[in-house]
């Protein structure tokens, strides 16, 4: 109960309201990344009230810059955010990748166990992915660096697509583009500085 009302009040101080059924596979997502994480060494993080924090409450502070359109999140690890954002908007069609196959294992479980019908789970090096569509929202979190990333997705980005990369205060050393806009978030009990860089499509 106790890790429910902390995720529940964590979200209503960011303004999201959750449902008790988006509440409950939530929690039930972290509770299997902290299994799997025994063998798989999936996170640093192994316990559910830091789990609340660090990943659930960390993932949900970009909800409200998610449109409804298809999305990839790049170097996905263990389905943060990217199983996250089909978990809250089952009308979003969403794409996590990663080159590790036992992390790929894990989200494809997680899919099942869950019955995530809007995920695809992709193994393969974002260099080497080449879809049939191309994304209007590209994700990544802790993944790489900002031009790095977006060498590595260019071909992956639609014309008027937008990246929403998640970053810790280390951003301000990076090379970014000039149209990139920043956001600060706010994610109850983490003391870390978390940003959003918001970058457009410039093809």
């Amino acid at each position: 109960m106790m890790h429910k009302a902390l995720l529940a009040a964590g979200a209503k101080e960011m303004g999201i309201a959750l449902s008790e059924v988006q509440i409950t596979r939530l929690l039930d997502y972290l509770r299997l990344i902290i299994k799997w994480n025994k063998t798989y060494n999936l996170s640093a993080i192994r316990t559910v009230e830091e789990g609340v924090k660090k990943h659930l409450l960390d993932s949900l502070s970009i909800m409200p810059f998610i449109k409804e359109t298809p999305l990839l999140d790049v170097g996905a690890g263990a389905g943060l955010p990217g199983i996250v954002i089909a978990i809250m908007r089952p009308e979003v069609v969403v794409t996590v990748l990663d080159a590790a196959g036992k992390k790929c294992r894990f989200m494809q479980f997680a899919k099942t166990q869950l019955g995530l019908q809007n995920l695809t789970v992709v193994n393969k090096r974002v260099e080497d992915f080449q879809s049939k569509q191309c994304f209007e929202q590209i994700t990544a979190r802790a993944f790489a660096e900002v031009r790095k990333i977006l060498e590595l997705t260019q071909h992956l980005l639609c014309d008027d697509g937008c990246y929403l990369l998640m970053k810790g205060a280390n951003f301000k050393q990076e090379c970014l583009p000039k149209e990139t806009k920043v956001e600060q978030l706010s994610i109850p009990g983490v003391s870390d500085r978390r940003f959003l860089l918001k970058i457009r499509s410039k093809k």
